[in-house]
């Protein structure tokens, strides 16, 4: 028995809550590290309040994957992690720029920070059970399309998010501040995403089946895992620190992949917005009242929109990309040139040749978002795709409570508080990350 073959749009319904989830992750993105500067946080700082969104990652995801895995009710499997995740994102987009109304009480910045921690661990709350739906209702012969077009959906909603902000200033002429100094635009555009992530995640519990444990047994795939791995004991939550032990050659040898790649991602994060001001539009990235300092953080919006722009049509190519090349020489040759992106940034001086850098990026983004998991999926047993996607998550988030810890203290006294530096850095991790794909055993993979 076979699952059944999904049609292209009941694909894009199934994973249609990403658009929601990455518009709040975009915004949380390009705005963050300017509203936390904003609230008073100095530019080494930064770091150090994004560690946060990683630690959330690593505690809330492999728990969230573990009882995704062993929920099943009138609302289905992984829906209701979908539902609890938006509705408290939400929560923290309408209040994060907003975290001075709370002045009375505790300091913004503080308030900034913990509307973050909040943000960043509702995401992962929807984020990983999303991921374990492709695993869970696609053939194999399916999923690397239904992982492009998850990565498709990604980069629309992070096109929206990053743009949105620049859109309401420049075309609508919002440009009044709050009492803090945060832009209006900005608050407008985080409340304007609360409202997307929540009615994007709708369409996906409306419109998509899951497939009950019943079906899933029967189905050929599950039947295969089990006659190899034998019969098992119900798993309970510790044995989440069995799994990873056990965790299959191909997630252990990706792990390193992941590594480089989000270690590049995160300072490229953190670090753009001061980078662009002091490099491109010559300001001192600590002077957050000058208005050119807002202008600069806008554009970062518009240039990171770029990237996810460009790997939302990226996307849609790597299925036959990757069918004619490979996965894995279509992830290494996609991370290599997103590095030369980054690292180019260092040579631009105009705001408008930063495009053509994050053109680059863009590829290197899609198949970051697509490649690694479609590899993976063939290696996890279907009975454990939640948990090992959330164990898989280590991956992403270590690498970045690394650049957390280090970032803040590299930039300020191996780099001279000058940003840029760890753009490049961020550059050479993307190709470090392209040699180590090589080593990578993709068990699916039909082109050797």
């Amino acid at each position: 028995m076979e699952k059944r073959t999904l049609s292209f749009w009941e694909i894009w319904n199934m994973s249609f809550g990403f658009l929601g989830i990455q518009m709040g992750f975009a915004l949380q993105n390009a705005n963050a590290s300017r509203i936390l500067q904003t609230f008073g946080a100095d530019v080494h700082e930064l770091s150090w309040f994004w560690i946060i969104a990683p630690m959330m990652g690593l505690i809330v995801q492999p728990i969230i994957g573990h009882f995704s895995d062993k929920t099943w009710g009138r609302f289905g499997r992984r829906k209701p992690f979908f539902l609890a995740g938006a509705l408290l994102a939400s929560i923290g987009l309408v209040l994060m720029p907003q975290a001075d109304i709370f002045i009375a009480f505790l300091p913004a910045l503080w308030v900034g920070a913990g509307m973050l921690m909040i943000m960043d661990a509702s995401f992962n709350i929807a984020m990983e059970p999303f991921r374990a739906l492709v695993g869970d209702c696609l053939h194999t012969n399916q999923r690397t399309l239904g992982f492009s077009v998850q990565t498709a959906l990604i980069g629309l909603g992070a096109v929206i998010g990053s743009w949105l902000p620049w859109v309401l200033t420049n075309w609508f002429d919002i440009n009044s501040v709050s009492a803090s100094g945060v832009p209006t635009s900005l608050i407008i555009s985080f409340i304007t995403g609360a409202v997307i992530l929540v009615g994007s995640i709708l369409v996906t519990l409306i419109s998509t089946k899951e497939y009950s444990p019943e079906e899933l047994a029967q189905f050929d795939d599950e039947k295969a895992h089990q006659e190899a791995i034998g019969d098992q004991q119900e798993s309970s939550l510790k044995d989440i620190f069995t799994d990873f032990a056990k965790m299959p050659q191909t997630m252990r040898q990706l792990s390193w992949v992941q590594f480089f790649s989000w270690f590049g991602l995160f300072g490229m994060w953190v670090f753009t917005t001061p980078a662009i001001a002091e490099h491109v539009y010559g300001l001192d990235p600590s002077d957050t009242k000058n208005p050119m300092f807002q202008e600069a953080g806008n554009w970062v919006g518009i240039i990171f929109g770029v990237y996810n722009l460009v790997s939302m049509f990226f996307a849609f190519a790597l299925p036959a990309i990757a069918k004619k090349y490979g996965r894995k020489k279509t992830h290494a040759v996609s991370l290599f040139i997103g590095g030369i992106g980054l690292i180019s940034m260092y040579f631009i001086h105009s705001k408008e040749m930063l495009i053509l850098s994050m053109i680059l990026v863009g590829i290197a983004w899609a198949s970051i978002l697509a490649m690694p998991y479609a590899i993976l999926a063939g290696s996890i047993q279907p009975k454990k795709m939640g948990v090992y996607m959330g164990i898989f998550n280590f991956f992403i988030v270590i690498p970045q409570i690394v650049n957390a810890l280090i970032g803040g203290p590299i930039v300020k006294y191996l780099y001279g508080e000058h940003a840029i530096f760890a753009i490049v850095t961020s550059g050479v991790s993307f190709i470090i990350a392209a040699l180590l794909v090589s080593k990578v055993n993709d068990v699916d993979d039909t082109v050797n």
